[in-house]
């Protein structure tokens, strides 16, 4: 077919102009990732559901899903807490103090084996090995380290993919959004309940340390670390057992990364010794080691904390916090700052 332009009237012109702009628009690249979501979407009552994530396709589910497929290890712990049909689930690194074999978190690993969940991966997301699993149900993260969200066009096409903003929720939020989904609701209120009433146990027999507190996890090069927020699932744990968080200061605070996390806010270099503000610190994913290495650190022996010895370990398990992991701090905080 070929246009004929007057040279009297611009708009044939004009419209030929937006005609080619929007045939070169459909040349760009097709696997790039929706924009990250909001944490905010619904969830109808009932069967069919219907879920509704701002910035993504509708998702409708026509039965309970059997056949689940997480490609994030994060939300694989709570997966487990509320004994959803978990068929398979991405891991990450193998073989370090926080993961086995498979890249599976330690405080749920043995579960994970127990109900034959298979690993599909570790690190790299890995569509292909998805569809091997034949899911009705894949589950991807919005942020972190564990986000296969570029893969979300090709989940999609393989099985209903709904996308789960864990880095502003406590691991009971996200228990009770992911029992709404999956139709397991009365696990995830047995779940909770256990846990506080350990909480509860927990909070009456504790002697603070000196507050308020920094809360973070020690990068291994000593260079920096990775501050937990009010926001965080830690923080929260932390609050409800009547500690005080030390705010960041105001040139610090919104140094956010990681997929714009409201969790956690990194902070290295010059800056590292400023961020702690603290009169004790609680070190999360570590043990007697990272103690010793936060003691003897030169760019922040001085720091008041430091200097009276107040520097904690809460375990290696602590960094993502799900029913099984906070049940373990819940112990180490009793064995550290117990009365009895």
């Amino acid at each position: 077919m070929i246009l004929s332009i007057s040279k009297y009237h611009p708009y044939p012109r004009l419209l030929l102009l937006a005609l080619m702009l929007t045939l070169l628009g459909g040349c760009g690249p097709k696997e790039q990732a929706p924009t990250a979501p909001s944490s905010k979407f619904t969830i109808s009552d009932g069967w069919p559901k219907t879920i509704t994530i701002p910035g993504y396709p509708v998702v409708t589910l026509e039965k309970p899903p059997t056949r689940i497929v997480s490609t994030s290890v994060t939300l694989t712990g709570t997966l487990l807490t509320i004994n959803a049909p978990l068929v398979a689930s991405a891991g990450t690194q193998a073989n370090t103090r926080v993961a086995d074999h498979s890249g599976f978190f330690k405080q749920w690993s043995q579960i994970a084996l127990q109900r034959n969940v298979q690993p599909l991966y570790q690190g790299i997301p890995n569509a292909e090995a998805v569809a091997k699993q034949k899911p009705d149900l894949i589950v991807v993260s919005a942020t972190g380290g564990d986000s296969a969200l570029k893969l979300y066009r090709q989940f999609s096409s393989i099985a209903p993919t709904i996308v789960i903003n864990y880095d502003d929720k406590s691991w009971q939020q996200l228990a009770r959004q992911l029992a709404a989904i999956t139709d397991r609701q009365p696990l995830a209120e047995q779940a909770i309940e256990q846990y506080q009433q350990r909480l509860n146990s927990v909070r009456q027999q504790l002697a603070l340390p000196p507050q308020p507190i920094t809360a973070m996890t020690y990068y291994e090069d000593g260079r920096g670390a990775n501050f937990w927020t009010q926001a965080s699932a830690q923080g929260q744990v932390l609050t409800a057992l009547g500690f005080s968080l030390s705010p960041l200061p105001t040139s610090i605070k919104n140094n956010h990364q990681m997929g714009q996390r409201s969790d956690i806010v990194p902070v290295n270099g010059e800056k590292f010794a400023d961020a702690i503000t603290g009169q004790s610190i609680l070190l999360f994913a570590a043990d007697t080691p990272q103690v010793s290495a936060v003691e003897n650190n030169p760019f922040i022996a001085h720091l008041p904390a430091i200097t009276a010895k107040q520097v904690y370990a809460l375990g290696e398990d602590s960094f993502r916090l799900d029913f099984y992991s906070a049940m373990h701090l819940l112990d180490r905080l009793e064995t550290l700052f117990s009365t009895r």
